[in-house]
């Protein structure tokens, strides 16, 4: 059945403020879920499921190309009470990622028969442990182009983003000592901070000449130790989290730290040991793929000018799906990126209104281009 549904601007506000009233932090996604289940069943979608990991995957269109639309459902805590004031809707999730989800939905509600295949995906805990991300890559989804939504501002395509090792590293001193004669040994959690300030400044020298998009930065994000409030700790772990830029890579960046942390602990006089908590490989996209040129013929049609292709310095699902699938990927989505996790989070109607038609125009696009693709193959 070819079924299209002409969504009111009215209808999609409407739609995005019910799914902002849904709090669902990450592994809490249910309620969003069977939310959007209901929508697409509305919307004339097929194969609606939820998976075992809490997904919700539905279907849209027919034929070529192949298309994953994957926005995430769950936000970061804490609640924004939800509001329309002038063009800003309020609420948690309103940019990150609840308006790029809702609307790359009501895109995709546009597909007729034989001009593409829509796979939409609400994935969970993007926010957490990507369980979401994880479980769809084990799936054998047959996938020619995947676009991620994410706030990037409807005048910017995000086309590469960096990877990520969060390591824990374990210092420990040869004794404790009373904290009233604390000569006696070495204290752990001062050590610690020598040391990862030392690690952080051996991965990071050297370049002076890179942008912020390209820099490899180590930042410690977490440090626990002691025993008592007077005893000199003996042990410390500290929690430190590694961004990597698209030109490097996790092994020859484990392979420094590995040097580094040895090197270390024997000029301390410490012992040291570190384990890999997560490791994501960073992924940028050919610039020149058919989606990348879609983008930019859909932006330059609602916007009169071209967009502006952004790598940025955080990690995303891209980064998943691009290294698995060797498939041309971006991410993009209405709203602000510096909007994401504020205490008082909001998107301009405006912006989502217009995400949509240029969505909207560049599933459009992408389909001719792709088939002019295989023409030309």
């Amino acid at each position: 059945m070819d079924t299209t549904f002409t969504v009111t601007p009215r209808f999609a506000v409407k739609m995005l403020e019910k799914a902002l009233r849904l709090y669902t932090p990450s592994l809490n996604e249910r309620a969003m879920a069977e939310f959007l289940a209901d929508k697409c069943d509305d919307l004339g979608f097929e194969d609606i499921q939820i998976d075992e990991v809490g997904n919700i995957i539905a279907k849209k269109g027919s034929g070529s190309p192949k298309i994953l639309l994957c926005g995430h459902m769950d936000v970061v805590p804490g609640k924004v009470k939800v509001r329309k004031e002038g063009d800003s809707l309020y609420g948690r999730g309103a940019s990150d990622a609840k308006a790029p989800l809702m609307a790359m939905l009501f895109a995709a509600a546009s597909i007729q028969n034989n001009n593409g295949t829509i796979i939409f995906v609400g994935a969970v805990d993007e926010e957490g442990n990507a369980t979401g991300i994880k479980n769809l890559v084990k799936k054998q989804l047959d996938i020619d182009y995947a676009v991620f939504g994410e706030p990037s501002g409807i005048k910017q395509v995000t086309i590469a983003y960096k990877g990520r090792l969060a390591i824990n590293l374990k210092v420990i001193v040869e004794d404790s000592a009373h904290a009233s004669a604390p000569w006696l040994s070495k204290n752990a959690i001062e050590e610690s901070a020598i040391f990862t300030s030392e690690l952080k400044k051996g991965l990071e020298e050297g370049q002076e000449n890179r942008t912020k998009g390209m820099l490899l930065t180590s930042t410690l994000t977490e440090i626990t130790g002691g025993t008592s409030h007077n005893v000199t700790p003996k042990e410390c772990a500290a929690t430190l989290d590694i961004r990597i830029p698209v030109d490097m890579n996790c092994k020859s960046v484990e392979q420094k730290i590995a040097t580094l942390v040895n090197d270390i602990a024997k000029r301390r006089g410490v012992e040291a040991f570190y384990s890999i908590l997560d490791e994501t490989e960073p992924f940028e996209a050919p610039h020149d793929s058919p989606i990348v040129r879609a983008f930019t013929l859909g932006v330059m049609e609602v916007e009169h000018s071209r967009p502006t292709l952004i790598r940025k310095t955080g990690t995303g699902d891209m980064n998943v799906i691009g290294n698995q699938w060797d498939i041309p990927v971006v991410t993009y989505g209405p709203g602000d990126p510096h909007e994401a996790h504020t205490i008082d989070e909001k998107v301009s109607i405006d912006e989502y209104l217009r995400g949509i038609e240029i969505l909207k125009k560049t599933l459009h696009h992408l389909k001719r281009l792709h088939d002019r693709k295989m023409n030309i193959q």
